[in-house]
């Protein structure tokens, strides 16, 4: 199936997966997939011998999370000033008044 398969073929998908994740994600790639490969055979190994397998997760680095701070108070709402009436022969369609007189 991979009889041509040469040395430079493999540095080829090497460079394209170090173009496309960066150097400083791809330990953390390869790190979730040596974990997902683990869990995979775990389970694989139970479903052949029908005996459940404990799988230990590895240890993961502690996190540090900054507090959050205290909410900002809300300002007091403004009372709204009551509409004034509106005089009818004010209102103007086409320099017209609207009531049509």
């Amino acid at each position: 199936m991979f009889n041509g398969l040469q040395w430079w073929h493999v540095l080829i998908v090497v460079l394209v997966f170090v173009l496309l994740f960066g150097g400083k994600k791809l330990p953390d790639a390869a790190r979730g997939l040596g974990r997902s490969l683990r869990i995979l055979k775990a389970e694989v190994g139970e479903i052949a011998t029908g005996q459940p397998v404990t799988i230990v997760p590895t240890a993961l680095p502690a996190v540090t999370v900054d507090p959050i701070p205290p909410a900002q108070p809300v300002p007091k709402a403004q009372p709204v000033p009551q509409a004034q009436p509106i005089n009818p022969t004010q209102i103007t369609v086409e320099g017209r008044p609207a009531d049509g007189r």
